[in-house]
This record gives C-alpha cells, structure tokens and sequence, in this order.
C-alpha cells in the first residue's frame, strides 16, 4: 500500500514530501529542502531533521531523489541526503540543461561546470516510466514555471512542484529565465487537468492565504473548479495577460541566486576556494 508523508517548511512554504510502501518499505524522497538563513548565510543542517527520523523510525529504505524543478526559492537538501544513505540516486527532467546553460553563464562558473545534467543520477523525459523497489512512477513533463518542470505520478497521486498550488493560491510564476504562461497553461489544461479527477495533487508551495490552515493536495476534480488561475473557464489569452501582468510586479525571491546556484548542481555547496571555505556568487547589476 502507498502513502505519502509531507514536511512543511514554514519560513518558504515549501512542502517536501516521502512516498513509500507501507509492505515493501522502499521509499521516494520528492523536493527535499536545506535550510539556509540569509543573513548569517549559514546552513542549517537539521531542517532535514524530520524527514531523516521519520524514515528511520519507520525503517524505511530510500532509494531515489526526485526534483519538480531546479528551486528559485529554497536549496535542494539532496546532496546532503545522499551523503546519509550513500547509493540514492537524483533524478530530475532532462531540461535542467537548458537551465544549467543559462546559469551558467549568469554566475560565470567556467569551463568545468558540465551543462549536460551529469550532476544527476537520471534524466526523465515526458512519458518516462521507472520503479524503485515496488513503487512505480510515471513522468510527465509540465513545463512553464520552468522549461524543466516535471510532474511525478504514483498510483493516484501526482507531485506537481510549483505548476499548481492549493486552488485559492493559483499557479506558479512565469518570470523565470525560460519561463512561458502561455507554456504552463498547457501543462495545466491539457495534461494535468486530463488525469482522473480522484488524482491528488500535491503542491510544493503552500503560502497559506488569510491565514489558513496548511493545505497540500487538491484533487485534480477540485483544482479545475476552483482554481482561481486556471479553471474549466478560464481562456489562454485570459491567462497568459493575468500572469504576464502579476510577474511583472513580484519581486525576486530572497534565496534567488544561492538556490539556483546549488540546485543546478544536484544539491551541491559551491567549491570550497583555497582557503577551505565555499562561497555564494551574486552579479550586480545597474539600475
């Protein structure tokens, strides 16, 4: 039998969730997080606290580490993971190239930063199909919010990263170097909301509007209904002018540059310099 377990990160709305079979044991680690405070710039190791104990105290065995997306807004807490249960693979959508290239560049890592995903144990593509122990996964790849956005199937459950929040959230920003609306509304409309509507989908963000208490599935039934983004009626000309008009006034999340930085590549801290000690880059621009 398949359950999920989520952790929720409250300083980021994050949401990190474990599917794993209550028989076989085996388990799946879905968006892990590092917690890392700005100001000190300091890791905070423990914030994967929670999640480790609970798969030890279930006796779970972890066998891979998926990622939605390259995160804008939180480090991958997957390297630290696979340095606790050495052998977990990474696996990711296989155009996290394409955001490895453009990064690349932005933070002027040099010639020995590889841009073809080697950073990761698997590349998935839109229809891939892949089993860890008895769980069975199906890839489905939902693009927008980033050109590697995919969304991971379980049974009846679907992990969409940061294309769909709760319904009274919306969707996820398409103001991302090789972000597209117009791109997300069809991952949304043609793909996600084509899946059975008893699916559950289950968010990576939940920023609680009016206070509410935390939500982290939907199902697929409630999102194309209620969704205050993209539902039955909204149009694509509708959607792609709300979203190109609500980017253009969000700020940069807080973690932009050092998330992108670890999260291209697979979860790593930046190269220890000389003297032992690793460091974030940020560019300066002008005004």
């Amino acid at each position: 039998m398949v359950a999920v377990q989520e952790f929720y990160d409250s300083v980021t709305g994050t949401l990190s969730y474990l599917v794993y079979d209550k028989t076989s044991r085996d388990a799946v680690v879905i968006d892990p997080l590092l917690s890392y405070e700005l100001g000190s710039s300091c890791i905070i190791p423990n914030s994967l606290r929670d999640l480790t104990s609970f798969i030890e105290i279930q006796k779970l065995s972890p066998g891979m580490i998926l990622e939605t997306h390259p995160h804008a807004d939180h480090l991958s807490g997957a390297s630290e993971l696979q340095r606790t249960w050495p052998g977990i693979e990474l696996g990711i959508g296989k155009d996290i190239t394409r955001v490895q290239a453009y990064f690349k560049d932005v933070f002027n890592l040099g010639p020995e930063f590889a841009t073809d995903g080697s950073q990761f144990d698997r590349l998935f593509k839109d229809g891939d199909s892949f089993s860890v122990g008895s769980l069975h996964f199906d890839v489905m790849a939902t693009p927008g919010h980033t050109p590697a956005c995919v969304s991971y199937l379980c049974e009846s459950l679907v992990f969409v990263g940061d294309t769909l929040f709760m319904p009274d959230y919306g969707t996820g920003r398409c103001d991302f170097p090789g972000a597209s609306a117009d791109t997300l509304f069809t991952s949304v409309r043609d793909k996600i909301y084509l899946l059975a509507e008893s699916y559950q989908v289950h968010s990576g963000h939940d920023y609680r509007p009016s206070g509410r208490p935390l939500r982290f599935a939907a199902t697929v039934r409630e999102q194309k209904r209620e969704n205050i983004h993209i539902n039955r009626s909204t149009t694509r000309e509708g959607f792609v002018r709300f979203r190109s008009e609500r980017d253009a006034t969000l700020e940069m999340p807080r973690l932009f540059y050092p998330s992108l930085q670890v999260n291209i590549d697979g979860g790593r801290l930046p190269m220890p310099a000389s003297n032992g000690q690793s460091y974030f880059k940020w560019p300066v621009y002008r005004a």
